[in-house]
């Protein structure tokens, strides 16, 4: 009993301090993994590790400060020896033929979505999916490095302490990492956010479109220069015309999608249901001429992660506003 009580009272300013922390921490974690799953897994270490340390926790910086410190070691410990994950469109050129049917990869380790979080205090543009995919091109520590500095706003010289680095050579990791994410991560100038109307719009009528089987609505939808991938093939399309005529063969009759929509990664999103079960979660690329990129994540263990059903509910009016996450 007496242990226990002692515990509980040890436990308690601990999870008082540190709960606040637990979802841009998740976030932080992503931008490191790019996969949710293991993000959580790191979480849990990292206040593992916290929980171990707290006793001897001096306040020389904020326990926020503290516990990002934590998370971004546990995140290059997890990341030795870890293959880079991706999503196709940084694995080649777009295919040529979207007649032909996409061939299959399964050694690939595909990039997930992040589940919207709209109490994170940091800038959710740090968490679009080209962001994350472009992140994973940089080595674990210069990523590590350019995440405390440029997205939590972290001095180099905290930094530098956090991982063990002199500060001259942070600076060196940082002028890295800034100039090759400056050749891999695509212009998002014109990118609009979920919330605005035209998001809501462009989200409603692709929805629309597939529900209803209706190419020629969702061809109004796609700006000229529109993507499509899907986590399952290394094969891509880029350009609207070749857009349009790989999804041609997937819409048959009206009602045999059913849509979802909901948020990802600061983006607007759908869940895809094929004749009532999951298929897909469906991110989207916006910017107000137009849907720029159409992401497929291909793994239905998502759809809870999402808050999502196992089958596909009753239809609702079109316009219905985007869940809250």
């Amino acid at each position: 009993m007496g242990q226990t009580a002692d515990r509980v009272m040890r436990d308690a300013p601990f999870v008082a301090a540190t709960q606040p922390y637990r979802t841009e921490l998740r976030a932080h974690c992503y931008r490191m993994l790019g996969a949710i799953d293991e993000a959580e897994d790191l979480v849990q270490e990292t206040y593992l590790r916290a929980w171990r340390a707290w006793d001897s926790f001096q306040g020389r910086s904020s326990v926020r400060v503290w516990m990002h410190r934590i998370a971004t070691n546990a995140c290059l410990s997890a990341l030795e020896g870890h293959p880079r994950r991706a999503l196709p469109t940084g694995l080649g050129p777009p295919g040529d033929d979207p007649s032909q049917p996409v061939p299959e990869d399964h050694n690939v380790l595909w990039i997930h979505p992040l589940p919207d979080p709209a109490d994170i205090a940091t800038a959710k543009a740090s968490l679009r999916l080209a962001m994350i995919a472009s992140l994973q091109y940089l080595p674990p520590r210069q990523r590590a490095v350019l995440i405390l500095r440029d997205v939590l706003g972290w001095q180099t010289s905290e930094v530098a302490d956090a991982l063990g680095m002199s500060t001259p050579a942070t600076r060196s990791a940082l002028q890295r990492a800034r100039a090759k994410l400056a050749q891999v991560a695509p212009d998002e100038h014109d990118l609009i956010e979920p919330t605005e109307p035209e998001a809501q719009a462009l989200l409603d009528g692709y929805i629309a479109a597939f529900e209803q089987a209706d190419i020629h609505a969702l061809e109004h939808l796609l700006r000229a220069d529109a993507t499509l991938e899907g986590t399952q093939s290394r094969t891509w399309f880029a350009g609207k015309a070749a857009c349009l005529q790989y999804i041609r063969r997937y819409l048959d009759r009206p009602g045999d999608w059913r849509m979802i929509p909901t948020r990802a990664n600061g983006q607007p999103a759908a869940a895809a249901y094929w004749h009532g079960r999951p298929y897909a979660i469906v991110v989207l690329t916006v910017a107000r001429e137009g849907i720029t990129a159409m992401t497929l994540f291909l793994d239905t263990t998502l759809f809870p992660r999402f808050g999502l059903p196992a089958t596909a509910p009753p239809r609702k009016a079109p316009g219905s506003p985007l869940p809250e996450p």
